[in-house]
């Protein structure tokens, strides 16, 4: 099977996941239940639930009952994230994925609520996994499964892709004078802190793995992220338009600093290949060279769109 159907029919199996936690089109908030559902099955290639399964699988025979929830929880998180990043208050996105926005299609409150909504589902889904682990697992399982809950939120949050956000707008109000290290801040947290939460919780739900092996799976996730947000700046600069379905040059156009402002060009495509060689390295520590989650990490950044 080719790269791209194995990853397809990864994503069906998310896709199968994600329906059994959405709420039922009913009662009196139903217009905002319907947003965010519209959110979440407007398309996307599920790559983070993806990760986490495939991370999963490097530290355990089986995928254990906790996984599921926790990686539905995750892409409830990465979708609300995109919600929110559509609005006119932020990018001002009508079209994603070829279909209007959630406030294009359903009003900016709604769309607001659709995001807070998919925010708190996730919590609610993502303690699910304690429910479905009771009387299968000991303690230190358990342990576990609070773990995971707590590192998806701290890379959710204020510490993680949320601070992101925030140090991006306020980067865009003062473009001319932005550090390097500032730069590298936005796209740790915004880009790569969901990726790291992908990868270090799919180690920490498999039994046998160790802090050790959680730090690794931290280490090349955001090694990935990086490489990924500094691979976006070079096809905004150097991209097909007809292959990417966006102008290139944007970043140019708007006033925005990126990485290549401070590095150039050259040294963005050594640092890209760098950043994802030490994260290949780090995973292939633990599986072959062929193993799907290592392709899925290259194919992440060896793309043209």
């Amino acid at each position: 099977m080719r790269f791209d159907e194995e990853l397809a029919s990864r994503a069906s199996v998310v896709n199968a996941w994600l329906e059994d936690y959405l709420r039922p089109e009913e009662g009196y908030a139903k217009n905002t239940i319907e947003a965010a559902n519209y959110s979440v099955r407007a398309g996307g290639k599920r790559l983070r639930p993806i990760i986490l399964t495939e991370t999963h699988k490097l530290f355990s025979d089986v995928i254990m009952p906790s996984v599921k929830p926790l990686a539905v929880a995750l892409e409830m998180i990465h979708t609300y994230s995109l919600v929110h990043d559509d609005l006119p208050a932020m990018d001002n996105d009508l079209l994603r994925r070829g279909m209007p926005t959630t406030h294009a299609k359903f009003g900016e409150a709604v769309a607001i609520l659709a995001g807070d909504a998919l925010l708190n589902g996730s919590m609610e889904t993502a303690l699910c996994a304690l429910d479905v682990s009771k009387g299968q697992q000991d303690p230190d399982y358990m342990n576990r499964i609070v773990r995971s809950i707590r590192c998806l939120y701290d890379k959710a949050g204020i510490n993680g892709m949320i601070g992101g956000q925030n140090a991006d707008i306020m980067a865009e109000r003062r473009a001319s004078d932005i550090t390097l290290e500032e730069i590298e801040y936005i796209y740790a947290k915004k880009t790569a802190a969901l990726i790291e939460a992908s990868m270090m919780i799919g180690c920490i739900l498999a039994p046998e793995s160790t802090d050790e092996d959680v730090l690794s799976m931290e280490q090349a996730a955001s090694k990935i992220g990086l490489a990924f947000q500094i691979q976006d700046d070079i096809l905004d600069v150097e991209g097909d338009e007809a292959v990417i379905g966006k102008p290139v040059g944007s970043d140019l156009r708007n006033n925005k600093t990126t990485y290549i402002d401070h590095v150039g060009i050259d040294q963005a495509k050594r640092d890209v290949k760098s950043f994802t060689e030490e994260a290949v390295s780090i995973v292939q520590g633990y599986t072959g060279s062929d193993d799907f989650l290592v392709r899925l990490l290259i194919s992440l950044i060896d793309r043209k769109k």
